[in-house]
């Protein structure tokens, strides 16, 4: 049977195997109320070497299932603006980097305390440091709080932590035996590897990425928009690998760069399908590195070890947070999402391994411990859940998020711009969903007979939810004109087919959405400000026809230079723009015009040339 599988090409058992046990193992887990990742890591315990034993070699299926995470960062980048990145920075360089010098600290002391010589205490304390981005990013998107301030303070710290792999390898290669002797021109040499291909990696990003998908997109053959979208994943992560840095952080780095362009939305729904799959091929394999025997071997010092460990990394997480000004509960949410190691530790344990830092018998127990804290994770937050006390009333009471809503219009934002345009739609008989993301608002809507759902309409899954698919427009009446113009981009790429109005901000606002393709757009302020000029002209003695016929003419100038400044930008038809300028006239009307005294003055006169050339 074997002879025959192989005779006809590709073995699929081991595929088929990874399948089930994920569509078996996942929907039981999630029936239970358990999370995803414990349901995928029970999966692959139960197929692996120390289960089943229907795979024999689980550290094969986790270096390809590793693209998984890869490509969760790149989608991550894909969501993370430069300027929003460039926000985060405080959090990155000041939340991260405490939580790492602390808990590094506490996790030292404690494997030292677990008999470990200082050297090999370091390196499995800085390895549990480094949490697992896999889990907890899953985790966050299952809860929908990527987006939240407390879901980016913690994307903050995982960035940091993913940038800190790179100096603990190098201090692990300084610390293996002889490595003394090595030349610092050596050391040097492989810092200048690393940022030639983090700054190759940038200028790629920003000057050949975008031509590059014009040029497919023009070609119009959706399966090579794929195949791009996939090489520049793992041709960022390949970059970064051969630098000597972290893959990782290469996709996490494509997809910055790729945030601003225009094939955004194509990138994130290209790569969305493979992520998904590998991501959870990644928690398989880790659930079939488990090595029973070894942890059956040493079941005191590794239950001690994932115990204390998880201890000291959560105390350490809960007091930065606390120091740096976080609430308790957010405090003990941080601490009970991030105590577990994480992926990177594998690769820290098995550099260690090769230069001779640890032994192998270390690096499984070491490993073990991880694995072990990876698997409690999703319990720890459960208990923590379940423990927390419930605040007797909350600003979200009697707040719903949409769910399969269904209407004819969809507004999103319903601040007093948007309460005044739904008074017509309402008034006509159509059935309007809205939704906003004001909780107060909300509530003092519901004491005036509204309906309003608690949603960000800046997330695509909240505007599936919203049914914007299924509407005859949607209406964006957000105050702030970036997260506008978010909404309509985001819109206009998942659903093309639907009608966007948007409320603009101010003129330059409005050319940045007609230039995202919104199919109507109004400066709010520009109707209220013209009917107030028209009546202040009628006090002022107008006559009402002139004064309307006056305002259609200023409208008319309007739209003419709006016209304009798409194509010349903001400063274009200033023609058509009433000043105030005064314009100098004479005292009294000459009798007679003037005239040139010299070849010069008449060339000025005639407008052949200007007076400052005629002066030369």
């Amino acid at each position: 049977m074997a002879a025959e599988t192989a005779s006809h090409g590709v073995d699929l058992i081991p595929i088929v195997t990874l399948l089930t046990a994920g569509v078996v193992a996942v929907p039981l887990f999630k029936r239970f109320g358990l999370d995803s990742v414990l349901g995928y890591l029970a999966a692959g315990l139960v197929i692996g070497p120390y289960g089943l034993g229907l795979f024999t070699d689980a550290q094969s299926i986790i270096h390809v299932a590793e693209l998984g995470v890869v490509m969760f960062l790149f989608v991550i980048g894909l969501e993370m603006r430069p300027s929003r990145l460039w926000g985060l920075r405080r959090e990155i360089m000041g939340l991260g980097l405490l939580q790492v010098v602390v808990c590094s600290a506490l996790l030292t002391f404690a494997g030292m305390a677990l008999g470990y010589a200082p050297s090999v205490a370091f390196v499995f304390g800085m390895g549990f440091v480094l949490t697992s981005t896999a889990i907890v990013f899953q985790i966050l998107n299952d809860r929908g709080d990527l987006s939240t301030p407390k879901g980016q303070r913690i994307v903050s710290i995982l960035l940091l932590e993913d940038l800190a792999i790179v100096p603990l390898l190098a201090v692990v290669a300084f610390m293996a035996p002889g490595a003394e002797t090595s030349s610092l021109a050596s050391q040097a040499a492989h810092v200048a590897i690393g940022l030639g291909a983090l700054a190759g990696l940038i200028l790629i990003g920003r000057y050949l990425l975008n031509p590059l998908f014009a040029v497919l997109a023009q070609a119009g053959a959706r399966e090579v928009m794929t195949a791009a979208a996939l090489l520049v994943v793992l041709g960022a992560a390949l970059a970064m690998q051969l630098g000597g840095l972290s893959m990782a952080m290469g996709a996490f780095l494509a997809g910055v760069l790729l945030s601003e362009s225009t094939f955004r939305h194509q990138l994130e729904a290209d790569i969305e399908p493979f992520r998904g799959i590998l991501l959870g091929l990644f928690f398989l394999g880790v659930g079939m590195a488990l090595d029973v025997g070894v942890v059956a071997a040493n079941l005191p010092l590794v239950a001690f070890a994932v115990v204390a460990f998880m201890l000291m990394k959560g105390i350490g997480i809960y007091a930065v947070a606390r120091l740096l000004g976080s609430d308790r509960e957010e405090a003990v949410e941080r601490a009970a999402l991030m105590a577990q190691g994480g992926e990177f530790a594998f690769v820290l344990y098995a550099a260690a391994t090769a230069f001779g830092v640890i032994d192998a018998q270390t690096n499984a127990i070491f490993t073990s411990t991880v694995i072990i804290s990876m698997v409690l994770t999703p319990f720890v937050i459960m208990a923590v859940t379940r423990l927390m006390p419930t605040p007797a009333a909350t600003l979200l009471d009697g707040v719903e998020a949409p769910d399969g809503l269904t209407g004819n219009v969809l507004i999103v934002g319903f601040g007093r711009f948007g309460q005044i345009v739904s008074q017509p739609l309402l008034a006509r008989g159509l059935e309007v969903s809205i939704i906003d993301n004001d909780v107060e608002m909300i509530q003092a809507a519901s004491e005036f007979g509204f309906k309003v759902y608690y949603g960000d309409g800046t997330r695509l899954d909240i505007l599936h939810a919203a049914g914007a698919e299924n509407v005859g427009a949607v209406i964006v009446c957000v105050d702030k004109a970036d997260v506008a113009l978010h909404i309509v981009e985001l819109i206009k790429a998942e659903f093309p087919l639907v009608q966007v109005f948007a409320r603009a901000y101010d003129r330059g606002a409005a050319l940045s959405l007609i230039a995202a393709g919104v199919d109507y757009q109004l400066r709010e302020t520009l109707e209220s400000a013209l009917v107030f000029g028209c009546y202040a002209l009628t006090k002022l003695g107008v006559p009402e026809p002139e004064a309307e016929a006056i305002m259609e003419e200023v409208r008319r100038r309007d739209e003419q230079r709006l016209a304009i400044q798409q194509v010349e930008g903001l400063y274009g038809g200033r023609q058509y723009f009433q000043g105030n300028r005064p314009s100098p006239t004479p005292l009294t009307t000459p009798k007679r015009t003037g005239r040139s005294g010299n070849a010069e003055a008449e060339a000025v006169l005639k407008g052949t040339t200007s007076p400052g050339t005629a002066a030369t």
